[in-house]
Order: C-alpha cells, then sequence, then structure tokens
C-alpha cells in the first residue's frame, strides 16, 4: 500500500506575475480553498497518510496553511461559527505534512530528489502541487491499484490534441490492457512532428524507489535542468514503466486562462453557487454574442 506522497511546489510561478510575487501559485484560490488543498485532499482520499512538500523562498505560506492557527479557531469559537471552524480543523488533521526546502530551482527531478531520505526504499506517489484532477475515482488511487498489480512504477497519462504536445512529456507505448501502456518511449516537450503518440503527463506518478538513483545519475538536460523525464528514461533500463490513461479533467493551474477556467468549472459544481453562476454565464453570453 502506498502511504508516502512528494508534492513539489518550489516554483516561482513566473506566469502569474505579480500576484506570485508575494503568494505561491499553489495557493491562489480556486473557488475558497488552495490549489494545493485539493492535491492533498486527493492524496489522502487514495490511502495517503504521510506527505512531504518541496517548497521554496516565498511559501511560507503554504506551511502556515496547513498548520493550526489557533487565534483564528478562537475567533470563529467565540462567534459560534462551527462550520468554518470545522472546515479549518480539518485542514491540519488531513495528514502528517512536512516541509523541506530546495535550495536551488533545477528542475521536477531535483526537487524529488530531496525526498530520498524521507521516503526511504519504499514506492511513493508524487503530485505536482498545480494540477486539480478530477475523476470518478481519486486518479492516484487507480495508480497506486496498477502499481501493485505490476510491481513497477506508473505515470498517469492524458490524451491531448497533438497540436499542443510540444508543451509536455510525451510517451510511446503498446497498450496491454484497456488505458494501460508499457511504456517504451518518453520525449520530453518534442514538436508535434517527432511525438510519438498524443499522451502525456498528467502531473501524478507512482514511482518505485529506483528512480532517486536514476536521479542522482542524471545530467541536467533542458535549461540545464535535472528532467524527470530523462531521469524515468534511465529507470527502463532496468524496471518496466507503465501509463495509465485516465478519465477525467485535469487542470493545470500553471497558466491564467486555465486558471479562470478551472474556478468557473468547479464553480458550476457547487450547490451553492452553481444556480446564480450559471445565470450569469448565461446573461454574460447574451451580451457578448
Amino acid at each position: 500500500m502506498i502511504k508516502k506522497a512528494v508534492i513539489p511546489a518550489a516554483g516561482f510561478g513566473t506566469r502569474f506575475l505579480p500576484v506570485t510575487k508575494s503568494q505561491p501559485k499553489e495557493m491562489l484560490p480556486v473557488i475558497d480553498k488552495p490549489v494545493i488543498q485539493y492535491v492533498v485532499e486527493e492524496a489522502v482520499e487514495s490511502g495517503i497518510t504521510d506527505i512531504l512538500m518541496i517548497i521554496g523562498k516565498g511559501k511560507r505560506s503554504i506551511e502556515e496553511h496547513f498548520d493550526r492557527n489557533y487565534e483564528l479557531e478562537n475567533e470563529l469559537a467565540i462567534k459560534n461559527k462551527e462550520e468554518q471552524l470545522q472546515e479549518v480543523r480539518k485542514i491540519t488533521g488531513l495528514a502528517n505534512i512536512h516541509f523541506v526546502w530546495q535550495k536551488e530551482l533545477n528542475g521536477l527531478g531535483d526537487a524529488i530528489s530531496y525526498a530520498k531520505h524521507h521516503v526511504g526504499r519504499e514506492p511513493f506517489a508524487v503530485l505536482l502541487g498545480d494540477t486539480i484532477i478530477k475523476s470518478e475515482q481519486p486518479l492516484l488511487k487507480n495508480l497506486a491499484s496498477i502499481f501493485e498489480r505490476y510491481g513497477d512504477s506508473v505515470v498517469a497519462l492524458e490524451e491531448v490534441d497533438p497540436a499542443i504536445v510540444s508543451r509536455y512529456g510525451v510517451i510511446g507505448g503498446d497498450e496491454i490492457e484497456k488505458d494501460l501502456y508499457a511504456i517504451n518511449q518518453l520525449i520530453e516537450k518534442p514538436k508535434a512532428d517527432e511525438a510519438p503518440s498524443n499522451l502525456v503527463f498528467a502531473g501524478r506518478y507512482i514511482f518505485a524507489p529506483e528512480i532517486f538513483d536514476c536521479i542522482d545519475q542524471t545530467p541536467p538536460g533542458i535549461n540545464n535542468e535535472i528532467q524527470l523525464t530523462d531521469a524515468m528514461r534511465l529507470l527502463q533500463k532496468t524496471n518496466k514503466l507503465y501509463g495509465h490513461r485516465f478519465s477525467g479533467k485535469r487542470f493545470d493551474i500553471g497558466n491564467k486562462l486555465d486558471f479562470i477556467k478551472t474556478n468557473i468549472v468547479l464553480g458550476l459544481e457547487r450547490e451553492d453557487m452553481n444556480g446564480d453562476l450559471k445565470q450569469f454565464i448565461l446573461n454574460l453570453a447574451k451580451e457578448i454574442s
């Protein structure tokens, strides 16, 4: 059973400047929760009990969000705001959450390497801190089930428009059962005409601990950073690697337009606001049509 997870959250979030000058992009609100809380909740729903977050400069608010705030709790108790009180207390009890600082921003592979001593020789999950996944069952839970069946690392895959594969890590492989691929190619941000498929990494991974040895052996790649894709390619030389094409929706909070879209889509799923929000959208559509 996979019990440990790593959430890299050290990047500057430059595409959201100026707001990310003093606020981590992972703390940007989607409705009334920061992005990273959705990620943690998916991990917990998948059976994770121990989470290590890799953070960097300017990310202190992430630590504070998952810590107790006794003054706030006392104020809510005095004002008999029981629902809000239970909501903020719930955050601190989601899982055992730890933090480590990435000294320099040297890529995703390097960030994950900071978890080596915490994870030890156990298999573990990786969830990108700026990606929300909505699916019928928690995606990470499905990945963990595949790992337990096959005993090797598995990554989440999303099928995208072939025109945009150059934004992602892309796989090539053989479908060995419905929506499950034995991966034989890994290419980071290929040109559209050089991509082996339109199946791309979707921000969720289950790794065997051997990935740490591969990261240690991986030289700097694109942007002079330690690329996780390069380390996974090394891992393939000694271990099998699987990919699961999930059914659901990935919300990438890494850019402004998708951030706005995410708030709208998830807002429409909320019973306390979907009626008014839907009517606002319909009225707005009439105005701009």
